[in-house]
This record gives structure tokens, C-alpha cells and sequence, in this order.
């Protein structure tokens, strides 16, 4: 009896040995030594990684990400993407391994997520087809190829005048509440007929701003082929510093894979506080306007993303707009010279033109495409040569001719032309136009057409244009569709509709 139990127990004893792991699992665990404002100070984590992810495990309660930011001799400072304040004193911190990274994919397409891809409109989870990290070397010189290829933002003032190409970077400023983030949406509800996906990225806006955002491209159709990242006003500086990168990613997965995307950055002004807030808590050297001196590195790093890739690797593109908010149009402080340094142009949105009526109230004179007539349609680059033209002139003879009681008749009629000209450029919100019908209304104006039309009613006109050229001139608009050129038939029947719509 008592050796057949001495067996048994020799028996589990083998049966325990033989299934023991000799390669047993290593964990590098920290614990907290100080916490406040999202930022932790961590000790333990000597092999740590600069944005490493990393676990904080407080009892009882779900684990909190965070990234490991500042790599000290004897700590790690990490900066908490959650639910701070229940982490304390002596929280467990435990490494993960894995540099900040975010999942990616077709899924994303229509969905509302948080700068980790967490899902924020109640759609259920989202499948992704790949983890992608937030902070990734730029393609290089030999990998992209020239920007050709158009960005059709449907406003007429800025596809005539300052053309956006697939692969640029074209920066956004003004003051607050001059139409930045509508420009900036028009452009995304075009997209949906350009086979473009975009990508916006409210940074530090409020949330119900955010609400009514999606609601608008709801409505237009455009949510079909947009994803929004929301780093909201009441969450940490942590995930507004991480939002612009994370849509990054999101558009980079896109271009990897033979697609175009175009991503916005609503606004970097938030973002360089977020940073500038971050990095103040963790004790960086503050320089300049108190921002750390890497705040152009950042930027940077972040907006040489956008690229052409060359054909060899997929002919992809991901296409940047960035926003920056000015105090008093001064586009001379810091953080507007560094990101206006960066861009390949920008759109630049005066206060004065916006409370006068011009919307969109682009500035022509301090607003530029370093890309110009290269992201342009044939047909486009031949009409608005002679529009920029007319307005400058326009701008310097309403001017002079506010001191000058008599004026001759040519002048009287530039100024008359101009007039004109400045109203058929404005635009109501939401309401993107299709290049081939802007070709035709700057051919209009630029030629005359409109001379007679008074000035009160030009857009009424304009609207009644577009009708007529859909109705009685649909092939004429197809052939320059196909065309993308004014070729002289097209031209003839051209003239040909304009001068009997205005005969009428």
C-alpha cells in the first residue's frame, strides 16, 4: 500500500518535471516615483526604449498606455495616453517591447477613432490589416517622384491661383474664424469623385466642433471615403502630441499600397502647445516663445511624410495640409515661420477680406504653390495665367483709384472687370465645384463675358451658367473631362455656349 503511493507521488513528480519550461519569461517591471498633469517618472526601467509603450498596472483597474519619452540615467519619464489620476505613487509600470505603433487599414475608412485607433463612433471594433508605427523615416529622394498629379480642392480660387498637388505639403493659416478648417473640408468632400481617401485630424478642437464635422461629411457623402482621428480638447496633451503622427500612419498605409491619400492637421498651432506642454512638465530646456528647440525637428519629421512615391514602389501619394492659427496676421512668430519653411506653399486667409464678404478670403499676394502650373490640367494652367493677372492689377488700380476723382475709360473697365472677377472667386461653404465647370466661368470672366452682368447679381449668374452648360453643353464638358485641355473645338464650342447663354 505504501509503496504503490510512494509511485503515484513519484509519478506526478516526473509528469511536473518533464512539462516544466526551463525557458521561463522575463518581464522588466518599474514602478512610479512621482505622476501629475499625464507626465509619470519612472524607476526600474533600465532597458528601457526611447516611445517605448508602456503598461501602468494600478490595482484593480484596467492598464493605461503610455510612451516613454525622456531615457534618464536613473528614471524614464513617460507621458500617460488615458485616465491619469489613478495612477499614484508606486504603480506597477511594465514594458511591452513594442515602439509606439497604431493598427491600420481599409476598415478605418468611415470611422471616427482615437490617435491609438480605439473606435469613438460606437461601430464596433475595427480589423485591422496591419500595425503601423506612429513615428517612421520619411521616404527619400530616390523613392518619390515629381508632383504632377492634381489635388482638385473644387474652389475656384485656389485651383486657378495656388494649385495643390498629390504629394505636396501646402500649409493653411490665418487668424481664428477666417474659414481655415472649411477650406480644408471642401477639399475633403472632392475628394469623394477623386478617388482620393482622406484623413482629418482635430487636434485639441472641441468636440462638438468634431460632431457637427462629421455631420457635414455625413451629409455630403464624403464620410464614405474619410477617417477622422480626434485627439478632443478635454482629453490628455498626450494624445494631442501623438494625433498628428497617428494620421500619419493611417495615410501612409494608403500610399504603400498604390493608393492616394490626403491627410489634414487640424492644427499644429494646438499641437506645438501640446508639445510645448509636455515637454516643459518633463523639464526640457524651453527656448524660444518657451517651445523646446526640437519643435522644428517635430514638425518636420511629421510633414516630409507627405510624398509622391516613385512608380517602381506603387506611384502612391499622401498629400499634407497643415493648419496653423496667427494672432493678428502675423505670419512672423515662431511657429508660423517654421512650418512655413517646411511646406512646399501656403493658402493664406485675411481677417479683412473674410469681414468684407470674400470668402474664401484668400490673400493672392502672400499665398503660393511652390508647385504652381506642375499640379495643374492643361485646360486650368491656359485660363488662370490671365485671372491672377487681372486681379493683381485689380488690387493696385482699386487702390489708386480710391484718390483719383477721374479716371479714364480702360481703367474704369479693369476696375469694372475686376469687380467681377472678385465675386465670381467667391464660393459658399460646402459647395466644391468640378474643375472642367471652373474652367468655364474663369474663361468667362477673364474674356468678358461678364462685363455687362451687374455686379449684385454675377453670382446668380454663375449659378445659372453651370445649369446651362449641364443641360445644353453636357458633351462639351465630357470632351474636357477626357481632354483635360482647351483644345481649339473645345474652345470654339465654348465660346459658342457663352455667348448664347449671355444673349439671353
Amino acid at each position: 500500500m505504501k509503496t504503490n503511493m510512494k509511485d503515484s507521488v513519484l509519478e506526478a513528480l516526473k509528469n511536473q518535471i518533464t512539462g516544466l519550461s526551463l525557458d521561463p519569461s522575463v518581464a522588466e517591471v518599474g514602478t512610479v516615483m512621482e505622476v501629475g498633469d499625464g507626465i509619470a517618472k519612472i524607476s526600474g526601467l533600465t532597458k528601457c526604449q526611447s516611445a517605448e509603450m508602456l503598461s501602468f498596472e494600478a490595482p484593480g483597474e484596467e492598464p493605461v498606455l503610455g510612451v516613454a519619452l525622456n531615457l534618464e540615467e536613473d528614471a524614464v519619464g513617460a507621458i500617460i495616453l488615458g485616465e491619469y489620476k489613478k495612477i499614484v505613487e508606486g504603480t506597477m509600470v511594465r514594458r511591452t517591447g513594442r515602439i509606439l505603433s497604431i493598427p491600420v487599414g481599409p476598415n478605418f475608412i468611415g470611422r471616427v477613432v482615437d490617435p491609438l485607433g480605439r473606435p469613438l463612433d460606437g461601430k464596433g471594433p475595427i480589423k485591422e490589416a496591419a500595425i503601423y508605427p506612429i513615428e517612421k523615416v520619411a521616404p527619400g529622394v530616390l523613392q518619390r517622384q515629381p508632383v504632377v498629379e492634381p489635388v482638385q480642392t473644387g474652389i475656384k480660387a485656389i485651383d486657378a491661383m495656388i494649385p495643390i498637388g498629390r504629394g505636396q505639403r501646402e500649409l493653411i493659416i490665418g487668424d481664428r474664424q477666417t474659414g481655415k478648417t472649411a477650406v480644408a473640408i471642401d477639399t475633403i468632400i472632392n475628394q469623394q469623385s477623386q478617388g482620393v481617401i482622406s484623413i482629418y485630424v482635430a487636434i485639441g478642437q472641441k468636440e462638438s466642433k468634431v460632431a457637427r464635422l462629421v455631420a457635414t461629411l455625413e451629409k455630403s457623402g464624403a464620410m464614405k471615403s474619410t477617417i477622422v482621428v480626434v485627439a478632443g480638447a478635454s482629453d490628455p496633451a498626450a494624445l494631442s502630441y501623438i494625433a498628428p503622427f497617428a494620421g500619419a500612419a493611417l495615410g501612409e498605409y494608403f500610399m504603400e499600397n498604390k493608393q492616394h491619400a490626403l491627410v489634414v492637421y487640424d492644427d499644429l498651432s494646438k499641437h506645438a502647445w501640446a508639445y510645448r506642454e509636455i515637454s516643459l512638465l518633463l523639464r526640457r530646456p524651453p527656448g524660444r516663445e518657451a517651445y523646446p528647440g526640437d519643435i522644428f525637428y517635430l514638425h518636420s519629421r511629421l510633414l516630409e511624410r507627405a510624398a509622391k512615391l516613385s512608380d517602381e514602389l506603387g506611384g502612391g501619394s499622401l498629400t499634407a495640409l497643415p493648419i496653423i492659427e496667427t494672432q493678428a496676421n502675423d505670419v512672423s512668430a515662431y511657429i508660423p515661420t517654421n512650418v512655413i519653411s517646411i511646406t512646399d506653399g501656403q493658402i493664406f486667409l485675411e481677417s479683412d477680406l473674410f469681414y468684407k464678404g470674400v470668402r474664401p478670403a484668400l490673400n493672392v499676394g502672400l499665398s503660393v504653390s511652390r508647385v504652381g502650373g506642375a499640379a495643374q490640367i492643361k485646360a486650368m494652367k491656359k485660363v488662370s495665367g490671365k485671372l491672377r493677372l487681372d486681379l493683381a492689377q485689380f488690387r493696385e488700380l482699386e487702390a489708386f483709384a480710391q484718390f483719383a476723382s477721374d479716371l479714364d475709360e480702360g481703367t474704369r473697365n479693369q476696375i469694372e472687370r475686376g469687380r467681377r472677377t472678385v465675386e465670381i472667386l467667391k464660393q459658399p461653404q460646402y459647395e466644391p465645384l468640378s474643375v472642367e465647370h471652373q474652367i468655364a466661368v474663369i474663361y468667362a470672366v477673364t474674356n468678358g463675358y461678364f462685363d455687362k452682368t451687374a455686379v449684385e447679381v454675377v453670382q446668380a449668374t454663375e449659378k445659372k451658367l453651370h445649369a446651362y452648360l449641364d443641360a445644353s453643353y453636357s458633351d462639351m464638358i465630357a470632351d474636357l473631362q477626357k481632354e483635360k485641355a482647351l483644345t481649339p473645338a473645345i474652345e470654339t464650342k465654348l465660346k459658342e455656349a457663352l455667348t448664347a447663354f449671355f444673349a439671353a
